[in-house]
């Protein structure tokens, strides 16, 4: 028996932008998205000789062949025709579930990226991260990490340059939003403002902070927020103490500030903690 390790990195979209419902009844979507520090830690027994079986460490979170994590180590060995006789994958989780930051996802492609290892790399991470769009629309994403455009249904992925240096805080409120409602929700109403990706890029490209700082967008954000008001409380705190940007990730329901320092970090963590004990400071990795 062989056991693997892999870290599973959380997510957040820079920007998000939907660009019309397709015909497989799915959104185009165009993201920049952004590996943070906050991480799971997947471990994979390979070679058990008994049937397969996933293990977590938060209650709530399925341990049967609906779990990402399964379904990513199912369709690695189908795809490149490998028996592992056995498989135990076991997820310690940190990655807020229900958050908009690719808990489950990340957990897929740490399988991916772990079990390609493990048979001696025969595909390439750009090859990987194509399997992991069989699995789920973050996953391809999520097994690349790093900085990167993010377009189609999350298939179609370009690297871009590095985040600047900086520190993110990361709040998650007690509730969760149902990602498919909110899809319909946005199908039903007027996106007054959208991303401008090109000059995300172009900050990216500079490595301007402050311009990375000025075009964070997630079109879900004020559709979230009409009916969550409190986010805009967490995103007045962050502002008023020293966030360069605030801004809600993926279907919600956290909310990051990119701080300029660990200093600031640490004020808008004291001001909110009391009130959202799921608060984390994180950094682009």
């Amino acid at each position: 028996m062989t056991t693997l390790y892999e870290g599973a990195f959380a997510k957040l979209n820079l920007t998000l932008d939907v660009l019309g419902k397709r015909e497989d009844g799915y959104h185009d979507l165009q993201s920049v998205m952004q590996t943070i520090s906050i991480r799971d830690d997947v471990e994979i027994d390979v070679g058990t000789g008994q049937p397969w079986r996933l293990l977590c460490s938060q209650e709530g979170i399925p341990t049967d062949e609906s779990n990402l994590a399964w379904k990513a180590a199912k369709v690695y060995c189908d795809t490149m025709q490998v028996d592992p006789d056995g498989l135990e994958i076991r997820i310690l989780k940190r990655i807020p579930s229900g958050a908009g930051m690719g808990g489950g996802s990340a957990d897929a492609a740490a399988v991916l990226r772990a079990l390609n290892r493990h048979y001696g790399e025969p595909l390439s991470i750009l090859a990987l991260a194509e399997l992991g769009a069989q699995v789920g629309s973050d996953v391809p994403f999520c097994t690349l990490c790093g900085t990167a455009m993010v377009e189609g249904r999350g298939e179609r992925l370009r690297k871009l340059p590095d985040m600047p240096d900086c520190i993110f805080v990361v709040c998650k409120p007690d509730f969760s939003v149902s990602t498919p409602e909110l899809y319909r929700k946005i199908d039903t109403v007027a996106i007054a403002h959208h991303p401008d990706n090109r000059a995300m890029e172009s900050a990216l490209l500079a490595g301007d902070l402050g311009k990375v700082a000025e075009n964070v967008y997630n079109v879900f954000d004020p559709v979230v927020t009409a009916d969550h008001l409190e986010l805009n409380y967490i995103k007045s705190i962050c502002n008023t103490y020293g966030a360069m940007a605030q801004q809600m990730t993926g279907s919600g329901s956290a909310v990051f500030a990119i701080l300029p320092n660990f200093e600031y970090a640490a004020v808008v963590c004291n001001m909110l903690k009391e009130n959202y004990p799921q608060i984390f400071i994180a950094k682009p990795v």
